[in-house]
């Protein structure tokens, strides 16, 4: 870890300014529907209240559009906290300005005081200077434990950055350490999981990795692109056009390495109960659109699977939002659960859901909570939030 973390400050009576990923799937009363995101920040948090902090959380939440929307309050997410930690939360119905100075300037250490949403300000995505200095003006010191939005260069996660010094929080830390040593130094066999919907997406990943891994399994509506690209006809599947060139240039460069579905699990219609068949991949019928992989892919895949010793897994197999079509990703989650003596790490968004639908999340060696921070590590870029903070 080559970035300074909690551990290189003395907390005794400072305020810390800690940017979380809070932003947590919402059902349409409101209410939170999965605090894994909250809970991972935890450690953090309390590791803070205990040695003599003042602890001020911003994050964002949703996508509000251009300035405050009630739904999106931040308010939710502190009376969640609430329940989970054994310290004093209060909220405050303002990002910066008197009202959030005030309430931070009575903030006691073993308090945690929850800022409103970042994003009610628009300042926030141009990562204005302005914004950042008001921020800063509110801690002491700036931690980042907001892996899930490392890979945006806001306000929040970078800007304050120049104004107050800035360490990794556990989280983060727990995310650059996992990520970076599949990268740097897999132990062997190396094995790339991607899928999802569109290979446009990946390109990047998919060329990273290509020199790294010892073999990549394709699933997922991606794998149509790819199909398509090596001349299958794939009826009514989602398939990218405009990416077939590209599908063809990476299956000759990883002709060895890069495997795709022997068989599909299509269907008449995209619908949970829409009729469905397995089909092999020469045989997908016109009308008909491939919305899983089938059990002769889940054979090939486990094959290849057998064995690993690193395995990162990026992108479900099929649209598991329908059960019937979930059976290719659960079967993914439940292989790397069996793995033995494996380093299994799942890139955050739609895997994370998957693996724990499929009720394993604890047989993972590290659930990932930033789906596109982690694709874009993978891919070798540099996150932005990762690099304003302060170096070792």
């Amino acid at each position: 870890m080559r970035k300074k973390t909690l551990r290189d400050v003395d907390w005794r009576g400072k305020k810390a300014l800690v940017r979380v990923d809070f932003n947590v799937p919402l059902d349409d009363a409101g209410h939170i529907t999965d605090d894994a995101r909250i809970r991972a920040a935890l450690p953090t948090i309390n590791f803070l209240l205990e040695q003599g902090a003042a602890v001020i959380l911003m994050s964002h939440l949703g996508r509000p559009k251009g300035g405050p929307d009630p739904k999106y309050s931040m308010k939710v997410t502190a009376d969640h906290l609430a329940t989970l930690i054994r310290a004093p939360v209060r909220f405050v119905a303002a990002l910066t300005g008197p009202e959030a100075e005030a309430a931070a300037q009575a903030l006691r250490p073993g308090e945690v005081l929850v800022l409103e949403n970042t994003r009610f300000d628009p300042r926030e995505t141009k990562n204005d200077r302005s914004l950042s200095q008001e921020l800063a003006r509110l801690g002491d010191v700036y931690v980042n434990d907001a892996f899930g939005s490392a890979h945006r260069a806001h306000a929040s996660t970078t800007g304050v950055a120049e104004f107050l010094p800035a360490v990794a929080g556990f989280l983060m830390e727990k995310e650059l350490q996992y990520l970076g040593a599949a990268l740097e130094n897999p132990q062997r066999p190396f094995i790339a999981i991607l899928g999802g919907a569109k290979v446009s997406d990946k390109i990047g990943v998919i060329e990273a990795l290509l020199g790294k891994v010892d073999n990549i399994l394709i699933g997922g509506g991606m794998a149509n692109t790819f199909l398509a690209a090596e001349g299958y006809a794939m009826g009514k599947s989602l398939v990218e056009t405009e990416a077939l060139p590209i599908a063809q240039r990476l299956m000759e460069k990883g002709a060895d390495i890069i495997h795709l579905p022997v068989d599909l699990r299509v269907a008449a219609e995209f619908a949970p109960d829409a009729e469905n068949k397995i089909v092999s991949v020469q045989d997908v019928p016109p009308d008909w659109m491939a919305l899983d992989i089938g059990p002769a892919t889940i054979a090939h895949f486990a094959n290849r699977l057998a064995g690993a010793k690193t395995v990162v897994w990026n992108g479900p197999m099929g649209v598991f939002e329908f059960p019937v079509f979930a059976q290719g990703t659960v079967a993914i989650a439940e292989m790397l659960a069996g793995l033995r003596n494996a380093t299994t790490i799942i890139g955050g968004g739609d895997s994370a859901a998957a693996v724990r639908q499929a009720g394993v999340e604890d047989k993972m060696s590290h659930v990932s909570t930033g789906g596109g921070a982690s694709l874009e590590f993978l891919e070798g870029q540099e996150l932005p939030g990762v690099a304003a903070l302060n170096d070792r």
